[in-house]
């Protein structure tokens, strides 16, 4: 297996094809990147696809996706591109139309009929309105859904917000109110020049241009503080002291020291420990004058 997925064929003659076949109503070609792109008169577009489709040498069976660009700088800011694909032929080809948010596309649904939802997520990411198609509402947002959020100009934060409100038992819709200086983002890279300090930056010096913690001096370095004092520790402990120091601790540790009792204890009888006198064995006089149990006349342990 020489490519991990089939190749197709080579667009050579496509364009040429192409052009022979729809004849005014191709606005424009681009071959690039591999990828052949006809630019179609938007009210014809119908009448272009079924050519596209039927025409010998051509032959683009399916409708494999619609997607939608939004150019905010451009008059007609949207492209809504048709993907393609000869299965005859193993080719692909994109097929785009130009809009904005008044003008409707016309539908292909009659040729394709699944181009229904492909012009569904169109409408609802871009606003792209398109004629002819009896099921246009959204499928991707939620009901009551504001604005279209693939649009350039759309909000990141959104218009609207949802939660749970425990006084009316149900999901409520609330304006979005941020206090956070998102809403004052200024879309300028630190590449850029700005004028404020990203987190991070201050620890950063040297050339930089503008007003940048780059192109501002380092500062100095505040002086480091003297280490305390060693202090020495018993023998064996990791320290940090000289020997010298280790060497005087240990003459500190064995130095001799006066006793101070008078005499030596010698012994540990129990007159020292205040049970009484020092004796061989118990004498019999101990033993209880009434035993619980009396052993019989010449037996037991103790006769």
């Amino acid at each position: 297996m020489k490519a991990p997925a089939p190749r197709y064929a080579a667009n050579d003659g496509v364009i040429e094809a192409a052009k022979a076949a729809l004849g005014d109503m191709l606005v424009d070609t681009l071959d690039a990147v591999g990828e052949v792109t006809l630019t179609i008169d938007r009210p014809r577009l119908v009448e272009a696809m079924i050519a596209l489709r039927d025409t010998p040498g051509l032959e683009y069976q399916q409708c494999m996706e619609i997607a939608g660009v939004d150019y905010l700088d451009r008059e007609e800011r949207f492209d809504v591109c048709y993907m393609l694909l000869s299965l005859t032929r193993n080719h692909r080809i994109r097929v785009r139309v130009l809009t904005d948010d008044v003008k409707p596309v016309p539908s292909v649904t009659g040729i394709w009929p699944v181009a229904g939802w492909l012009e569904r997520e169109v409408y609802d990411m871009y606003g792209v309105l398109f004629s002819g198609n009896t099921d246009l509402r959204r499928i991707l947002t939620d009901y009551g859904f504001q604005g279209h959020p693939q649009r350039k100009d759309f909000p990141l934060s959104g218009f609207v917000e949802l939660r749970y409100s425990e006084e009316a038992k149900r999901v409520v819709y609330e304006p979005v109110k941020l206090a956070q200086d998102f809403r004052n983002f200024d879309f300028m890279s630190p590449w850029e020049g700005a004028a404020y300090i990203l987190p991070g930056d201050e620890k950063a010096a040297g050339s930089g241009p503008g007003d940048t913690p780059q192109g501002k001096p380092a500062p100095a370095p505040t002086p480091a503080a003297p280490p305390p004092p060693p202090v020495p520790q018993e023998k064996g402990a990791p320290t940090p002291v000289t020997a010298d120091d280790v060497v005087k601790a240990d003459a500190a540790a064995t130095k001799d020291v006066e006793p101070s009792a008078k005499t030596a204890k010698t012994d540990d009888s129990p007159a020292d420990t205040g049970e009484g006198k020092a004796e061989p064995k118990p004498k019999l006089s101990r033993k209880p004058k009434d035993p619980d149990v009396v052993p019989s006349k010449g037996k037991g342990q103790d006769q």
